[in-house]
């Protein structure tokens, strides 16, 4: 696979290599799979110079032509898909069905803000005064940064840049240093669909990551940054946006999901429900079950179920057949979970399932159900972010709604329930920005996806998603007789 994929930064339509490397890992094997270039502030700003230069031609297209070019990379990407998925899991050690899952679900963000951008619809406002007429006319905000995360390497990135782009922005990325190798496939992609010089730019960095990422902040060039990745980072870049320019920005932030079963759910779709949205990647998403809470009069059965369930998990190499948990991203990940784990048993948690680090390598961990866990452990009150499913006991529905709300995280959160009315009353009581009811999937293009509290700001897929790229304009129009 050596020769059939990127390993040079793209700027301006061009390759860039630098003689200063980093290293990428296969975190289920810890094999080196290419040396991407390690680059600093200077190249950060010539690729922002690159997207101010083509800023111009690009927003004066129409939404039609856009819509067209964007056509071609979600076509690119729909017949590279295997190869794309095959990275994705190589890379981010998601197993293969999942990256392959992956790797449509991102192009659908390309596919939909293309034909979405040809709705960027103004609108006319009755007058107050016969001598004038108001409307408003949506505008690119302009040249645009981000900073996406390694646990989705391909969605991440479309999401942000699809929206951009088909608004009429052009974008400079910076990928994770843990998976830049999926970024510069779609930068590939991206030449080959005949999108300009200039309006897509990848910029790949490990050493200067804090360089880089306050150049993008603080330019005066750029007009919109957008972050995905934990709380405290996103606070930081969030002030530098607002210390330097007042520049807008998107911020989609750390989680602590809940998910709420209450005794009148369906116990097999609460299990399986359960299973989808807290192994998913290992349980490394940002919204994720990171804690289920179970009514008391079910607790023991379903504990049991969720137990035998996630025993039959088979853990390995994620482009091994029937894999469905693979490696934690590295080792300091690994650590984690192994120290969250250990903390929640000796404070009297009781593992269920595994609870150890798996024998297959040094970067899996076997996945866990967790009983007995109270509020104050670690595993109820911080994002988890590996296969660890703690399990805590609720006797009310107010019980249940002030536990899930305990947080300062509102990204996501999920709940089992038959009564029709329940599920308004918690939906409603709920304080996260998504909701889920009966299903533990709750991502898609065409709706919003983002949070409250310290979640983040913003809102990436739907129609919400393509606003944060465009700006309102009112025009007063007077003079009429």
């Amino acid at each position: 696979m050596a020769s059939s994929f990127r390993t040079d930064a793209y700027i301006n339509g061009e390759w860039r290599g630098s003689a200063k490397r980093f290293p990428v890992y296969n975190p289920a094997t810890q094999e080196v799979i290419a040396q991407v270039p390690d680059l600093g502030a200077s190249d950060c700003e010539d690729a922002i110079a690159a997207a101010d230069a083509a800023f111009p031609a690009w927003s004066a297209k129409t939404a039609k032509e856009r819509a067209a070019v964007m056509r071609a990379w979600y076509e690119a990407m729909m017949a590279d898909a295997d190869r794309l998925a095959a990275m994705i899991t190589r890379e981010g050690g998601k197993p293969l069905a999942e990256a392959k899952g992956e790797a449509v679900y991102g192009a659908s963000f390309v596919e939909w803000f293309g034909e979405e951008a040809k709705r960027a619809y103004g609108r006319t406002i009755p007058t107050t005064t016969p001598t004038r007429r108001y409307l408003t006319i949506k505008q690119p905000v302009g040249v645009c940064c981000a900073v996406t995360p390694w646990n989705f390497p391909m969605a991440m990135i479309t999401r942000k840049a699809a929206p951009a782009i088909a608004a009429g922005c052009t974008i400079v990325l910076k990928p994770p240093h843990q998976t830049p190798l999926t970024a510069l496939m779609l930068a590939e992609l991206a030449e080959k669909a005949g999108i300009p010089k200039g309006v897509f730019n990848v910029v790949t960095t490990h050493a200067g990551t804090e360089e880089i990422g306050r150049t993008m902040c603080e330019s005066p060039i750029v007009k919109k940054f957008s972050f995905t990745g934990s709380t405290a980072v996103g606070k930081k870049l969030g002030a530098l946006c607002v210390g330097s320019t007042v520049k807008r920005i998107s911020l989609e932030l750390g989680g602590n999901a809940p998910l709420l079963v209450f005794a009148d759910c369906d116990m097999d779709q609460a299990v399986k429900g359960a299973i989808a949205c807290k192994f998913r990647n290992a349980g490394q998403t940002c919204v994720c079950a990171n804690r289920i809470l179970v009514e008391d009069n079910i607790y023991d059965e379903f504990s049991k179920k969720l137990a035998e369930a996630v025993k039959a998990l088979k853990v390995g190499p994620g482009d091994q057949d029937g894999i469905a948990i693979g490696p934690l991203i590295d080792m300091k990940a690994m650590e984690k979970v192994e120290r969250m784990v250990a903390e929640a048993i000796d404070a009297g948690a009781t593992p269920l399932a595994g609870g150890k680090p798996n024998s297959v390598g040094k970067q899996f961990f076997t996945p866990t159900v967790l009983a007995n866990v109270t509020r104050a452990m670690r595993v109820n009150t911080e994002e988890i972010f590996g296969p660890v499913a703690p399990l805590i006991k609720f006797s009310s529905e107010d019980e249940a709604v002030a536990i899930a709300n305990d947080t300062p995280f509102g990204l996501a959160g999920y709940f089992f329930t038959k009564d029709v009315h329940r599920a308004w009353r918690i939906a409603e009581r709920l304080q996260y920005g998504m909701i889920s009811i009966n299903d533990g999937i709750l991502s898609n293009e065409v709706v919003p996806f983002g949070g409250v509290k310290e979640s983040g700001l913003g809102r990436e897929g739907g129609v919400e998603g393509l606003e944060e790229y465009l700006d309102t304009k009112y025009i007063n129009f007077g003079g009429f007789a």
